[in-house]
């Protein structure tokens, strides 16, 4: 018998594997979870009872056309419900977007450090990926990612608030930016944390996309909505980029219990927006004690802070879990910590302070 493996694509070779939040220890000393940008809260009302009487029918397949889902979505943001597409959240939606317009011998450019599944999705694709590096105030360097444009140019995503920085990129550098970029690359905004935004130079890119055909919106329930356990995201775009995700998309990938889950949170829009506002008053919080502490901290309009600790940073993140807090370290760049209850977020002010005072 051969001894030989099957043979398997050349671009899985050095993929890097994707590293989500490392959870609360189920014992010892740590209690919170700040790792992950998960909403700390429950989900909103009546979506427990809604997704309780939806499993009553997990014998059936889901929608998949998430026919109700996509309706809803489509009255909430005024647009053609054609222009909508569902996925097993955003990160599903994205990859779906370059499995449909990206394969060997193309250029996917996206800032870094930013999401990091963008490399992988990239790489499994077959295309190429272009790293832009962010400023040195931790912002998109759009100009930089303009130049770096090239007829192998595909797609392009800007994460907007930026994942992990926090930090956004406002209306007339990105509209500049956007008319730089040829009709026939699609660039993908990525607004997975729209919810928590203050600043009101930032665009909604809901407005961008509908004067701008190569304008893809993604959005996801997992981060505002706190539904990131049921996996539901979706993306605004022209109906060319729509039909394609919808060709690419996993056959009944969003199950019934999620798109339930979506309507219903949708329709509780109110508790939404109070829930949010509490968040971002924490997040006002966290910011100026730090700061206060002595830290730089990039201006944030997520639900998140960033900051660069170089070779400090699993030191940090070490002294972080023997406090009682998981976060999130980037080996030799820094860390993201979750904005969560206020008693996670004074366990990790009152590590960063101590910290600070031994660096």
């Amino acid at each position: 018998m051969s001894e030989t493996s099957p043979k398997l694509r050349a671009e899985l070779e050095g993929i890097p594997t994707y590293k989500p939040g490392k959870p609360a220890a189920a014992e010892g000393p740590v209690a919170y979870k700040l790792s992950s940008n998960e909403n700390p809260y429950p989900p909103l009302s009546g979506v427990m009872e809604t997704v309780t009487a939806a499993a009553c029918s997990l014998n059936r397949y889901p929608d998949m056309a998430c026919t109700a889902l996509t309706a809803e979505l489509a009255d909430r943001f005024g647009v053609p419900a054609s222009h909508v597409a569902t996925g097993t959240g955003s990160v599903g939606v994205a990859q779906q977007l370059i499995q449909a317009t990206s394969g060997p011998g193309d250029e996917v450019i996206y800032a870094w450090r930013s999401f990091e599944a963008y490399p992988i999705i990239t790489q499994i694709s077959g295309a190429a990926s272009v790293q832009v590096p962010l400023t040195p105030g931790d912002v998109h360097d759009l100009d930089a990612m303009a130049d770096a444009i090239t007829d192998r140019t595909r797609l392009i995503f800007v994460c907007n608030p930026n994942n992990p920085t926090g930090t956004v990129v406002r209306r007339a550098e990105l509209e500049r930016f956007l008319d730089r970029v040829p009709s026939d690359v699609l660039v993908v905004l990525d607004e997975a944390y729209r919810e928590f935004i203050r600043d009101a130079e930032v665009p909604d890119g809901v407005t961008l996309y509908r004067e701008r055909p190569n304008v893809c919106v993604l959005r996801t329930f997992s981060k505002a909505y706190g539904l990131a356990g049921l996996r539901v995201g979706f993306a605004i775009a022209h109906e060319p980029v729509a039909a394609a995700l919808r060709k690419t998309a996993v056959p009944f990938g969003v199950s019934q219990l999620a798109q339930e889950a979506a309507i219903a949170s949708l329709r509780a829009e109110d508790e939404l927006l109070g829930r949010v506002g509490s968040l971002v008053c924490e997040r006002t919080r966290v910011v100026d004690a730090l700061r206060a502490q002595g830290w730089t901290v990039p201006e944030t309009q997520a639900n998140f802070v960033w900051l660069r600790l170089g070779e400090r940073t699993v030191a940090f993140a070490e002294a972080c879990e023997r406090a009682g807090v998981v976060i999130r370290p980037f080996p030799g760049e820094g860390v993201r910590v979750t904005v969560g209850e206020a008693e996670a977020n004074d366990i990790f002010l009152k590590t960063a302070e101590a910290f600070r005072k031994e660096m």
